[in-house]
């Protein structure tokens, strides 16, 4: 949620962003209404309340004359009490809704506008060309040993697929070599659980515009997460942390589930959009002053692992409406896929505040002691999606693909071959 202060004291600001992001910028009046009506239920019970002590303390003093319709009063001004108490929470309730209603406050200098209104930062590496027809990262795979589509489908259904050989240990290189960069940057490596509480998805903004991605366990009530963000979120839900000595960073290696709702028809060839893949995620909780910082941290060690995996690439400034509800602000790492000639996202960093930390009652101790909402931040170090510009890039002419130098000691070998 975002700091009901703020937006009592920068309710055009809050429109503004609204407006960015494409959303209605209604909801900030609406929130407004409810605040305003939920101090006023909370000033209604407080004053009942007080009511019914003092009249506590004349009925302990009165005559037993004066006792029985004191007593009367007292029974009156109870139920008084309990229809106010009602209203308050009441007013509660639809105060955390219209709160949860708005996303982040998009951050000053991040683009307007939707999907393609982006702003390209910097552009790495030439794409590669070919003096013969590249075949697409499924055409590899398949000859190559790697990717099994048909019998994925044939166990699980559409957009699931087999790993096989050096395909499984080109991602398991992936990951690791991820996970090395991670703990050499002061990262704590963390295996977390996949299936996650309501309160826990609710916390990180996915049950909101992004709830039809999410797979929901009925019987269980459990969620599977589609990002190691998730339950890494809530590993200090409800704590207060000790940042003194600077932010906390964890790295989540974990498989993900994403249901693809509304993408239906998209991307449906090979692995770029599935619903299962693993990934290696960095989070971390740091204060509201260092987050900025720390976020242009995360897009340099999200680089550091493309130029290991030596693929050209482009930085892109995410605009507003593709943010997601949660982040202030993204920039996207896009690796030139060949037979597409484009750009396709392979990391991503987000910049969440304070959002995500007061959902989930995240908060560190200020220098007088006093505790504040911690600000938190995620990025993708790498994926199961990164083998598509691996295979596309390195391919050579005889259906073979060199495997980049950092991946050599996991996959065992230079070059894939037919």
């Amino acid at each position: 949620m975002i700091d009901l202060r703020f937006v009592r004291e920068n309710p055009e600001a809050v429109r503004a962003s609204q407006r960015a992001r494409g959303e209605d910028p209604a909801l900030v009046d609406a929130l407004l209404e409810a605040d305003a009506a939920r101090r006023a239920a909370v000033a209604t019970a407080d004053n009942l309340r007080a009511e019914h002590k003092a009249m506590g303390k004349v009925i302990g003093k009165a005559s037993k004359e004066e006792r029985p319709a004191l007593l009367a009063a007292a029974t009156d001004m109870s139920a008084k009490v309990k229809e106010a108490e009602a209203a308050q929470h009441a007013a509660d309730a639809d105060l955390d809704a219209a709160h949860r209603a708005i996303s982040n406050v998009v951050q000053e200098g991040a683009p307007a506008g939707g999907e393609d209104d982006y702003i390209v930062l910097e552009t790495v590496g030439t794409p590669p060309e070919f003096d013969f027809e590249p075949k697409d990262h499924l055409e590899l795979g398949e000859s190559l040993g790697l990717i099994d589509m048909e019998r994925g489908a044939k166990v699980s259904g559409s957009r699931f697929y087999f790993l096989t050989g050096h395909g499984a240990l080109l991602q398991l290189g992936l990951l690791q070599l991820a996970a090395q960069k991670a703990v050499a940057n002061g990262f704590t490596m963390m295996i977390p659980p996949v299936l996650v509480r309501p309160e826990i998805m609710a916390g990180t903004g996915f049950l909101g515009q992004h709830a039809a991605e999410v797979y929901h366990l009925e019987d269980d009530d459990l969620y599977l997460v589609g990002t190691s963000e998730v339950p890494l979120a809530g590993y200090h839900a409800e704590e207060i942390l000790d940042l003194s000595e600077g932010p906390k960073r964890y790295a989540g290696w974990s498989s993900c589930f994403r249901r693809e709702a509304g993408s239906y028809g998209k991307d449906t060839r090979g692995i770029i959009r599935v619903h299962q893949f693993d990934k290696v995620e960095m989070f971390v909780y740091t204060t509201p002053e260092q987050a900025d910082a720390e976020h242009q941290r995360l897009l340099a060690w999200e680089r550091e692992m493309l130029a290991a995996i030596d693929v050209p690439y482009r930085v892109i400034d995410t605009a507003a409406g593709d943010l997601g509800s949660s982040a202030a602000r993204k920039f996207d790492c896009e690796a030139w896929v060949p037979t597409q000639q484009t750009y396709r996202e392979l990391s991503s960093t987000s910049n969440c505040t304070t959002f995500q930390a007061r959902r989930l009652s995240v908060r560190y101790r200020d220098e007088n002691g006093k505790p504040q909402i911690a600000a938190t931040l995620n990025g993708t170090l790498a994926t199961t999606r990164w083998i598509v510009a691996i295979l596309e890039n390195h391919q050579q002419a005889d259906g073979s693909v060199r495997v980049p130098a950092a991946l050599v000691p996991f996959v065992g070998t230079e070059v894939l071959k037919p």
